[in-house]
């Protein structure tokens, strides 16, 4: 695999691989791809024909004037991570696996508020969205550095993602269809247990788009379906339809990619049929993003400014209403602090107190509070 420059960059089977940085100048946006069910951060951008990953080789130089940096993650994504099991929810353990592999990427180089656009494939835009629903909920002190994902994403463009899913029967054949195209015929035939489990994990797939539905007029989001069907055991079928992959919603953008569900997400040269569609809606994000991003991290900042001087507000209420009175010699005015108290010797110069005076010691719990 080689960049627009010709230089070859191996990718990462796990984790996050940078195939793309600007030469000469900081990033202003980091465009990251997930792909999906039985997906590969490599094999699932590359076109079959002519072996371009078009991440790589044929994206950066459209977005040269926006200076992008292009990574690509890969997560264990066979059927088996799309199913509960006993009492997991391996979705969310791969969504939260995202989010802390993200901000580390992006912490070590100082870009934790850089903008952040996505790319995603098939079950891997439940991924991200799952990931999303999981940083926006993030409020503890000593976490709250994952935050930073949600905060600073600005786009998502879904490339088949199934997002409609209140017919719980039609969702199960969707599953199943998904499963047929992406997973090797022996596992289908053989293993067909596997396809079940997540056909009636369903509604755990359902909840993640419930669940998104309320953060999602935060971003830009662009749904793409697949314009043909595919063949599947001798029937044509559009694996994730139209109704599904790009639903009638208000101020999201909708477009077709003619290719079938697997090579939808592969574009063999700037020509294929929807590069520009995608690359078009990529460089408009990448370009208004960092416009946009630095407002929302100021919001931020004075959320989190407001919500410790609320908390401390409470805390001081609590602390003077939980304390007995004292007697006058630990009093400061004749009141009582409500906290334990200091007796202070008199300083030498004139302070204006005939008497010793008193000061509360009060220790810091507000961040405490915040954690509990």
């Amino acid at each position: 695999m080689s960049n627009s420059s010709g230089q070859r960059i191996p990718v990462n089977r796990y984790g996050l691989t940078e195939v793309y940085s600007p030469h000469d100048s900081k990033p202003n946006v980091d465009i990251v791809f997930v792909h999906g069910l039985n997906g590969d951060p490599h094999n699932t951008w590359t076109s079959e024909t002519s072996k371009v990953f078009w991440p790589a080789q044929i994206l950066p130089p459209v977005l040269e004037a926006e200076k992008a940096r292009v990574l690509v993650y890969g997560y264990d994504a066979d059927v088996t991570s799309f199913t509960d099991g006993a009492s997991k929810d391996k979705i969310h353990n791969h969504a939260e696996q995202l989010v802390q592999v993200l901000q580390g990427n992006r912490r070590v180089r100082r870009a934790t508020e850089r903008p952040i656009v996505w790319v995603t494939h098939s079950l891997g835009g439940l991924v991200v969205k799952r990931a999303l629903i999981h940083s926006s909920e993030i409020r503890g002190v000593k976490t709250e550095h994952l935050r930073s994902v949600f905060v600073s994403t600005y786009g998502i463009l879904f490339l088949g993602t199934p997002h409609h899913g209140s017919d719980i029967a039609l969702w199960g054949n969707r599953l199943e269809w998904i499963c047929s195209v992406m997973l090797p015929k022996k596992i289908v035939d053989t293993q067909p247990q596997l396809v079940d489990a997540l056909k009636t994990n369903n509604e755990t797939l359902q909840n993640i788009d419930r669940q998104f539905i309320q953060i999602m007029s935060r971003f830009h989001i662009f749904f793409f379906h697949e314009g043909k069907p595919t063949n599947l055991k001798g029937t044509l079928k559009f694996i994730v339809d139209e109704t599904s992959a790009s639903p009638t919603v208000q101020d999201v953008e909708r477009g077709v990619i003619q290719a079938d569900h697997s090579h939808m997400c592969k574009f063999e040269n700037d020509n294929a049929p929807g590069f520009d569609l995608v690359a078009e809606a990529l460089m408009r994000y990448a370009g208004d993003a960092p416009a946009t991003i630095p407002q929302r991290w100021d919001a931020e900042r004075k959320e989190r400014s407001t919500m410790m001087q609320a908390d401390a507000a409470e805390l001081y209420s609590i602390s003077v209403k939980a304390t007995p009175q004292s007697d006058s010699s630990s009093t400061f005015g004749g009141s009582s602090l409500g906290r334990q108290q200091k007796t202070l010797p008199p300083a030498e110069s004139d302070t204006g107190f005939d008497e010793p005076y008193t000061v509360e010691d009060v220790t810091d719990v507000v961040s405490e509070k915040r954690m509990a």
